[in-house]
């Protein structure tokens, strides 16, 4: 008789198998709701018109004519897939143009595409670092960034959120550890939509002689007059190594990138496993990321940069004087989360909004600290007054009836 442990014991009675038996026998489950139409401001989800608060589609790009039109001519040109990767037979011209174009943007001597932007930061971070080097990380960094430190098996020294003091204190340790140091954090972090303070986090990195590298996904198409993320926002570009970005957000599409200079991002080229080892982007995607990066290159970027704040602005206030306690930060984003510091209360505010009208993202441990659940609410540029009015109308109508049956949420802080 065989003695080892069956290996697919972990997947009966894990620690959240009960909390989702019930969510799904109360229809509470928040993930994996269906679109029954395009990803818009108001979008329709399993049959029903709802107000789009759940999407990082932050220009509204995805259904633009010149968008679609840019993912149809790659289509007709290409066809539906390219059977390889990058390394091999799976490049195009359309790369060619993208990767230069993007490095132009960044303001870097080169780019590189990946098919996703999880395989941009695997492919990336587990193909510059080694086993004998250390990588000191921010607790809040995106799980594709941890992915990539395990796959290095590199040293990784976390810090608490934001917490520069902590960094200074990794560091100090890792001057010890005998290999290379690269710090990575994200430009916007995309629960709780702030920003790092990336001029102190370059102030430490000299100091400590350690390389950065900065997750711009949720910072590139918004920030900066440029739109090239929280790095050129706070005017630290020259002074950051490596910047990543996805197609999945601002540029409508999806896929990945990391730009930097000419002699590593030739390294990830010939080097990272995550890149050779799998099939180049579909044509239709690439058509649509160059497209939509020529428009947020264009004269038109700025004004959705104004648009897409001004509306989180708008949401964020008007979130506030309904009475919800908002995560407020001295730098507009795109994510405006809301407090609720618990996991059950927050599912079935949600099942309120979305029975109301309004789909929103919900975020528990561990995606947040322990008893820092909350709703991530996200606009787009294409956004406008009459929708999310409503959008706010319903969380005030909805408020009044949770509360009456569920207990009071978070209220806003007297200061701001």
């Amino acid at each position: 008789m065989p003695t080892t442990v069956d290996v697919f014991a972990k997947v009966r009675g894990h620690e959240r198998a009960e909390q989702l038996r019930a969510a799904r026998e109360a229809d509470l489950l928040p993930y994996f709701r269906e679109l029954t139409g395009p990803a818009g401001p108001i979008t329709e989800m399993e049959g029903v018109e709802r107000v789009m608060l759940g999407s990082n589609n932050y220009l509204g790009l995805t259904g633009d004519p010149r968008v679609v039109q840019g993912a149809r001519d790659a289509l007709d040109a290409y066809g539906t897939g390219l059977t390889g990767s990058r390394f091999l037979n799976g490049t195009t011209s359309l790369h060619v143009e993208l990767e230069r174009e993007l490095a132009e943007w960044m303001g870097t001597e080169d780019a590189i595409v990946f098919t996703t932007g999880h395989q941009a930061n695997l492919g990336t971070i587990g193909t510059i670092l080694e086993a004998s080097d250390t990588v000191v990380v921010d607790s809040g960094d995106h799980a594709s960034i941890i992915d990539g430190v395990l796959q290095s098996r590199a040293k990784m020294r976390p810090f608490r959120h934001n917490r520069l003091d902590k960094l200074a204190k990794q560091l100090e340790r890792a001057q010890g550890d005998g290999g290379g140091v690269l710090v990575v954090v994200d430009g916007v972090y995309s629960m709780e939509g702030d920003v790092a303070p990336l001029p102190e986090i370059c102030d430490l990195c000299e100091r400590f002689g350690a390389r950065l590298m900065v997750d711009e996904a949720h910072g590139a198409g918004v920030l900066g007059a440029r739109g090239a993320g929280a790095s050129e926002l706070l005017g630290v570009e020259d002074r950051v190594d490596l910047r990543m970005g996805t197609f999945s957000k601002s540029l409508a599409s999806c896929g990945g990138f990391v730009a930097g200079s000419r002699e590593v991002v030739e390294f990830v080229r010939i080097s990272s496993r995550a890149y050779i080892f799998t099939a180049a982007g579909v044509p239709a995607a690439i058509g649509a990321a160059l497209a939509a990066l020529r428009i947020v290159r264009s004269e038109e970027g700025a004004e959705l940069f104004a648009r897409v704040l001004d509306n989180a602005r708008y949401l964020r206030d008007g979130l506030r004087e309904r009475g919800f306690k908002t995560i407020e930060h001295e730098i507009v984003t795109p994510v405006v989360p809301v407090l609720v510091e618990d996991d059950w209360k927050a599912a079935l505010l949600w099942r309120a909004l979305y029975d109301a009208g309004v789909f929103v993202n919900v975020a528990i441990h561990p995606a947040v600290p322990p008893g820092g659940a909350l709703l991530r609410t996200s606009v787009m540029a294409t956004h406008d007054r009459r929708s999310l009015d409503r959008a706010l109308d319903a969380f005030a109508s909805v408020k009044q009836g949770f509360e009456a049956e569920h207990g009071p949420l978070p209220a806003p802080s007297t200061t701001r």
